[in-house]
């Protein structure tokens, strides 16, 4: 029910576009930088960008990159659709699903049970690195990394099993390959710890 001015800004037709919406943003961030404290000692030079707000600040030598990803969220869900794009080109009005929110409060919740020494988040660090180049995304040594933290105890994630981990990764990453398949981790899984909110369809799909 919002003027027509507004829906132009935002919308092409019925759907809400991406990169309108990210071109409305920016203008709004160059409109209110200069009543801004920091601005008296921080210079702003916005950075092109289709489905972002990409814009660098600096003072001096000092200098910081920040990118603005826009999202709405799917109820009182854990699930959003997003404005980061699936593929080299994705459509401005197609905003596909994130799972982005529920994986982090998933690592919260390792990271408050795992022991001080737990190196779950190196063995991720190390596997992806390792493989960079064969073909493998980051997103797909993060899935198996998290099925692994979901399936083994935090204490098993130690220093002294850094190794064993390693290999649990490598084992795992080869029946995928072999299988040609890997759940998503997320989409049906029943058994993520509480306070992961998922929407019914997104939990009882296969």
């Amino acid at each position: 029910h919002q003027d027509p001015s507004l829906l132009d800004t935002l919308c092409t037709g019925s759907y809400l576009d991406v990169q309108k919406t990210a071109r409305w943003f920016c203008q709004l961030v160059r409109a209110i930088w200069p009543a801004l404290l920091q601005s008296h000692n921080w210079h702003l030079v916005l950075l092109p960008s289709r489905r972002s707000c990409q814009f660098k600040v600096s003072k001096g030598r000092e200098s910081y990159r920040i990118e603005v990803l826009f999202g709405v969220r799917q109820g009182s869900s854990d699930i959003f659709v997003s404005s980061q794009p699936w593929e080299a080109y994705t459509a401005s009005t197609t905003w596909p699903e994130s799972y982005a929110v529920a994986e982090m409060k998933f690592f919260r919740h390792i990271s408050r049970r795992a022991p001080a020494d737990s190196l779950h988040l190196r063995c991720l660090q190390f596997f992806t690195h390792l493989q960079l180049g064969l073909g493998f995304s980051t997103y797909t040594i993060k899935t198996i990394v998290m099925y692994l933290l979901n399936a083994l105890p935090v204490s098993q994630w130690r220093r002294r099993h850094f190794v064993r981990r390693l290999l649990d990764i490598s084992e795992s990453l080869r029946r995928c390959v072999e299988g040609r398949c890997l759940n998503h981790f997320i989409v049906g899984n029943r058994w993520l710890p509480e306070g992961i909110s998922l929407p019914p369809d997104v939990l009882m799909a296969r």
